[in-house]
């Protein structure tokens, strides 16, 4: 998965990381051995390991999303009012999100489309507010082949002016003060395909990095 490849190369050794669910739960399975990320979940969890190998799940080890994960030498437990007093102190260094929409300004929405059951909210708004780095994963657009960059989100918002970098099966575009700044093209698309299916406005960087 190339996203959650590319998404990795955003940590650093020594950054606490907490993965929203789908897309960014596979991050872990691309960090370099030699990388030391404490990864961090609103369940309770400091110190999750990759996903265990089909067969080898802990039914009693879990996500905050409740998927199977693994736990890494030192690894702590707490409740859930300790994990979110983490996240509100602003102790985190970086989340990643699933996204549905990302606007011009870095808004971003995550959470509900209006007349389709969802689970909740869970620990986004915190994570988007505080986390001092904010990673958005998605697909480019939609099933419908919309753009989910858009100007002005449509959707609920998450948290407003929060997202630091998106990242898509199509580009890496990085958020600033002057605007959305395309740094990267996942091949083989053409950053006129690039322009051509995001709704905001697009500054192309100098050098735009090919991913393969």
């Amino acid at each position: 998965m190339r996203i959650a490849k590319r998404a990795a190369q955003e940590m650093t050794s020594g950054m606490i990381v907490n993965l929203g669910i789908g897309i960014p739960t596979l991050v872990a399975d691309y960090i370099p051995a030699h990388m030391q990320v404490v990864f961090h979940a609103e369940n309770g969890i400091l110190g999750m390991g990759p996903a265990p190998e089909r067969g080898r799940e802990d039914p009693f080890l879990c996500n905050a999303g409740g998927f199977p994960v693994t736990a890494v030498k030192g690894m702590s437990y707490c409740d859930s009012a300790v994990a979110f007093a983490m996240i509100r102190r602003g102790r985190l260094d970086m989340t990643i999100l699933g996204a549905l929409e990302v606007s011009a300004k870095g808004d971003l929405a995550n959470w509900i489309v209006p007349g389709h059951r969802v689970s909740g909210i869970g620990g986004a708004m915190e994570l988007a507010q505080k986390a001092k780095k904010v990673v958005a994963v998605m697909n480019h657009v939609t099933h419908q082949g919309e753009p989910k960059i858009k100007r002005q989100c449509a959707l609920p918002l998450t948290a407003a002016t929060c997202v630091h970098v998106i990242i898509t099966d199509m580009a890496v575009i990085e958020v600033c003060a002057e605007g959305l700044v395309l740094t990267e093209r996942m091949a083989p698309y053409t950053i006129e395909d690039i322009i051509r299916l995001t709704d905001a406005e697009l500054i192309v960087a100098d050098h735009v990095t090919v991913i393969p």
